[in-house]
């Protein structure tokens, strides 16, 4: 019997996003150029305050989110980033972003409508974290332990220092003459900074877990240490640091913020609120569940939450021991299925639903509405009037796009195993859940299963050509089924060889099939005798690519690193060409015209154009 094979987001998934940040790549020479556009949406890593304005680290860029009014935040302005940010500090008109393998961006937010990167520094690690002191800038660079950036010409910044930490830092604070590092497995590590070109380790104190955020006051560092909650260290003599107490939260303890007698901890699923009047006796008076809380920022009687599952989450903290939420400024993320058609850009966005973005100015793309799933939403196809979605064990949801600013459902059929991938042709759809279901879906509003067909492997994927519907099958590779008579379909032929370890997308142009495998690469295949398919050509892909369109002379691949482009003409001799010189990590990938649309999770879409 098969399982069901729904991909749940754990926080040890999410751990490995910071394990596996890519870098900026450059287009292949004498290829197929991707220029990113525009952007929406993203994971929310970290965040910083301002005045009126949060400064939010999200997927591939940084939002800037006006909390004039905190219980209906709004987004201001924005600005596409090299690499995805992880770490914010803003002073005066510059806001300071750790864009992981794209170093330090320093970007202009005298105007918040219209942010501008002014200048930046590629550090040899990945910036997680950044702390501003005066004309400095201390950065956690990872493996490359603890920098110190001269930012006093924000247009020209230079390295003033350097210390290599023994583990890989991660998060900064900085107090006197002292840098207190979050290195991870290394635990909290104290730098004397008092010469920035020559700073030196005085102390340290080796936390029992990964020590991730850091922040002081007074005699006390409060360490964020991953699973072991917070720590509380004395340093009042920096050379001999000491944990004088503790409070194991129940999450994966990533950042803390202080204010008065408490410590507020993003604890990766939600914000703990924790009594530190006595640091040898912690106790926690308050928890907000808000999904995946990995960074907190204070300001007034307010905690702002940078929630990877969540957005902006506003929370009143008038009253420490009764929390409560009083806004929210949601992002658009983890689009698993995407479609394209006129304006508009329609996301299977999991625990997001279905979300519509207007895209008729590529570089400004704007959220038109959305259509909540009553489960994760993984694939989506367009046919007239209606968007179908496959919604995990809601099944098949029929949705009414007539009008793209007020989706209604239909529709829907939910007797399946988990609905991943959908396809419609004529009055009929086809369900991938593990196995393929077909429906008669004449009338929307009461759509009817007539077959099913049990596969091997786990179908993932379904597209149909003519009279048959090709299935990704996972292990098993391609299904070819006949579909003929939808009453009766029965498989007819398979593609299967070494090179398919996890068949998870399909697209059929002309006499191809082209299957993509997550560990595997791309197979062209010649469906010419859709009952003997043979392979034609291949072409190696990165491990984890799960997005696929094809267009043309050319196969667009989504993976973690971006969109890459494969030249096609020859199946014999298909050869990359070109790739997305923004990283995104990317799970769906359209193309209209001259844009290629990828969904992802950093950003939610991301808008490239070919040149």
């Amino acid at each position: 019997m098969k399982l069901q094979r729904g991909i749940g987001f754990l926080l040890a998934s999410i751990l490995c996003l910071s394990l596996c940040m890519s870098s900026p790549v450059a287009a292949l020479p004498g290829g197929v150029q991707l220029e990113p556009l525009g952007w929406i949406g993203g994971t929310a890593f970290a965040v910083a305050v301002q005045g009126n304005y949060a400064y939010v680290a999200e997927g591939s860029g940084l939002v800037i989110v006006d909390l004039f009014t905190p219980s209906n935040p709004v987004a201001v302005g924005q600005i596409l980033l090299p690499g995805n940010g992880w770490g914010v500090a803003v002073s005066g008109n510059y806001a300071y972003v750790g864009a992981a393998a794209a170093g330090l961006r320093i970007i202009d937010v005298a105007n918040p409508a219209t942010p501008r990167e002014v200048g930046f520094y590629d550090t040899p690690g990945s910036v997680t974290g950044v702390e501003l002191v005066g004309d400095y800038v201390y950065v956690a660079d990872g493996a490359t332990g603890l920098l110190i950036i001269d930012v006093s010409d924000p247009t020209a910044p230079t390295v003033a220092g350097s210390f290599d930490t023994p583990g890989s830092a991660y998060a900064v604070a900085v107090a006197g003459n002292y840098a207190y590092v979050a290195d991870r497995a290394a635990g909290l590590r104290i730098i004397d900074v008092t010469n920035v070109v020559t700073p030196l380790e005085v102390g340290f104190w080796d936390t029992p877990g990964w020590a991730s955020g850091v922040m002081l006051d007074g005699s006390y560092a409060y360490v964020a240490d991953f699973g072991k909650g917070l720590r509380i260290i004395d340093v009042s003599t920096p050379t001999l640091p000491w944990e004088v107490g503790f409070y194991d939260t129940s999450g994966l303890a990533f950042a803390v913020a202080l204010a008065g007698d408490f410590a507020y901890v993003a604890d990766g699923l939600g914000l703990s609120v924790i009594h530190v009047l006595d640091p040898t006796a912690p106790t926690q008076v308050a928890y907000v569940d808000t999904v995946g809380a990995w960074d907190v920022a204070l300001f007034g009687s307010y905690a702002c939450v940078a929630d990877v599952e969540g957005g902006l989450r506003i929370i009143d903290i008038t009253d420490p021991a009764v929390p409560a939420e009083e806004g929210l400024y949601d992002t658009l993320d983890y689009a698993w299925g995407l479609a394209v058609r006129g304006n508009y850009a329609y996301l299977a966005a999991h625990t997001w639903g279905l979300r519509i973005v207007d895209v008729s100015n590529p570089a400004a793309p704007a959220e038109a509405s959305f259509y909540n799933t009553t489960d994760p939403a993984w694939g989506v196809v367009l046919q007239g009037k209606y968007a179908y979605v496959a919604a995990g064990s809601s099944g098949l949801r029929i949705i009414n796009i007539e009008d793209p600013a007020a989706p209604v459902e239909a529709g829907f059929y939910d007797q399946v195993m988990y609905a991943e991938g959908v396809a419609v042709a004529g009055h009929y759809a086809y369900l991938a859940d593990g196995d393929l279901h077909i429906l008669d879906v004449a009338d929307p509003a009461a759509p009817v299963e007539l077959s099913f067909v049990g596969t091997p492997g786990w179908a993932w994927d379904v597209v149909v050509a003519g009279h048959y519907a090709y299935v990704a099958d996972s292990e098993p590779g391609l299904r070819v089924i006949d579909i003929e008579d939808p009453a009766a379909p029965v498989e007819v032929g398979s593609y299967d060889d070494d090179s398919l370890v996890s068949a998870r997308r399909v697209a059929v142009a002309g006499q191809y099939a082209y299957v993509l495998d997550e560990v595997g690469g791309l197979s062209i295949v010649d469906i010419t005798d859709p009952t003997t398919p043979v392979e034609a050509g291949y072409c190696d892909t990165a491990w984890g690519a799960i997005g696929l369109a094809v267009a043309g002379q050319y196969a667009y691949v989504a993976d973690g690193e971006g969109v890459h482009v494969i030249r096609i003409v020859d199946p014999a001799a298909a050869v990359e060409v070109g790739f997305s010189e923004k990283p995104v990590s990317g799970y769906s990938v359209a193309v209209s015209g001259r844009y290629v649309y990828v969904g992802g999770s950093d950003p939610g879409l991301l808008i490239l154009r070919m040149r």
